[in-house]
């Protein structure tokens, strides 16, 4: 796995998609995490002090001792962790706007046997901003042609496939979503772009260095599918 920063402290790899951050009820079958390879790379203890979705790649965080899990695992409670996502969905955003809307708990069967789906909504924002747009000569759905967004998102809080969800809620599904997107827009990107992942990426992870508090900066490269579909798309620049 690729190491994008290591310190005496931390180490921060870029995951790829489709990869669990740690072993989980989600598959029982499931022989191979992030955690373990980065372990296993490093020939050390490592802690997790976030996570990704599966089906999400890039910036993914490890501190390397207790003491500096838990002063990161602070900054990302505490919102002082700012994280950047690329992605691509359905539609015409806006150029640039705040989704402030509260989400209720998503519990899974398997993994979150002990969450209360009658728990009231929490406060849920994300900041997005709109790079790129294109429109595609395709009746994808009852219109002539098939219009996209390429957005970079910021989330301002850490509910469970926040991003995803907020997408969906103002009708702005990310392309590859199973879940919460738009089968038929999947399904042409499937056809046209031989796409076989969720089009969402964690590019950038802003934080507090644990010990010398200086400003750090970790970036992650689109994955080559990735940048493949945005290549195609005229978005390269």
């Amino acid at each position: 796995m690729q190491i994008l920063y290591r310190d005496d402290w931390l180490v921060a790899v870029d995951k790829p998609a489709g990869l669990l951050v740690h072993r989980s009820l989600i598959d029982k079958r499931a022989t191979d995490f992030a955690l373990q390879r980065v372990r296993d790379q490093l020939g050390r203890r490592v802690y997790p002090v976030h996570r990704l979705d599966r089906p999400t790649s890039g910036v993914l965080l490890f501190a390397l001792d207790a003491g500096t899990a838990r002063t990161l695992t602070a900054q990302f409670t505490a919102g002082q962790v700012v994280k950047t996502y690329q992605a691509i969905v359905r539609g015409y955003l806006e150029p640039a706007g705040v989704i402030d809307h509260a989400l209720r708990e998503e519990p899974d069967a398997l993994a979150d046997a002990n969450a209360d789906p009658n728990k009231a909504p929490q406060m849920a924002i994300t900041h997005f901003r709109r790079p790129a747009t294109v429109e595609l000569p395709y009746p994808v759905s009852r219109y002539p042609t098939a219009r996209y967004s390429l957005v970079e998102l910021q989330p301002q809080t850490g509910r469970k496939h926040q991003l995803r969800r907020h997408l969906k809620h103002i009708f702005h599904p990310i392309i590859g979503d199973t879940t919460h997107g738009d089968g038929r827009h999947n399904q042409f990107f499937a056809r046209h772009f031989a796409n076989q992942r969720l089009l969402l990426a964690a590019t950038r992870l802003q934080l507090r260095h644990p010990q010398t508090g200086e400003a750090l900066l970790i970036r992650a490269p689109l994955e080559a599918d990735f940048q493949r579909i945005v290549v195609a798309l005229g978005w390269e620049a």
